[in-house]
């Protein structure tokens, strides 16, 4: 899950970093409304925290922006304002969550998740592929019902796999919501990643379309 953080608190992005870090997350952080309008509508995030108080553009124009210009990204606003009129304007300008200052960081990573799931389509925070299931409010994978142990990056893949489940996803598309906007791995690192999860599977459940990507099924179908 690769996630934008505006946040003008240096010291404060980079704690609600390192913990969206720690938890799985990829995290891209910025400290300045035009900058966040940009990056927002240019690159490919999953989701964004965002402050209201931001110099250059306030938080409720940069999500207007967004929002005009066909940024559908899941949004969680995280500012110390607790009153209903700066509530009203974050809704009115497309907010899809709204926690006020202080908060816990390990609710920000489970409303994020959560905002994911639903604006996937997902009801249930349990996904669900033949024997594999994914908790994305844990973070957790289960085989058979026992725990998988993978990898961080590997992780990060199958678990944007089993949100995409029964779709075609590219090479590029994994890259850019699995790894930062500096990393740019070649396609062969990431066929090695996917045989390395195949094997921890050990069945058949990601079939890989020649010239297209990949694609995670119930199984039961040839690779």
């Amino acid at each position: 899950m690769k996630v934008l953080v505006v946040e003008d608190d240096k010291e404060l992005a980079e704690r609600i970093a390192a913990a969206l870090t720690q938890d799985g997350m990829i995290v891209e952080t910025v400290g300045e409304g035009n900058e966040a309008a940009f990056l927002g509508c240019t690159e490919d995030y999953d989701a964004a925290v965002l402050d209201l108080g931001l110099p250059g553009q306030d938080g409720v124009s940069v999500l207007r922006h967004w929002r005009e210009h066909g940024c559908r990204m899941p949004v969680l606003v995280l500012t110390a304002r607790n009153r209903w009129s700066d509530k009203l304007a974050s809704f009115d300008a497309g907010a899809d969550d709204y926690l006020t200052k202080p908060f816990l960081q390990e609710e920000v990573a489970l409303r994020l998740r959560v905002l994911k799931r639903r604006a996937l389509g997902h009801s249930s925070p349990i996904l669900q592929a033949g024997p594999l299931s994914y908790d994305s409010n844990a973070d957790r994978f289960t085989l058979n019902g026992e725990l998988l142990t993978l990898t961080a990056q590997e992780k990060r893949i199958l678990a944007y796999l089993m949100q995409r489940k029964g779709c075609v996803v590219s090479r590029s598309e994994i890259s850019e919501h699995v790894y930062a906007r500096d990393l740019d791995p070649d396609s062969n690192t990431l066929d090695v990643l996917i045989g390395r999860i195949r094997r921890k599977l050990g069945v058949t459940l990601i079939q890989t379309e020649r010239g297209r990507g990949f694609c995670l099924t119930d199984g039961n179908d040839a690779v």
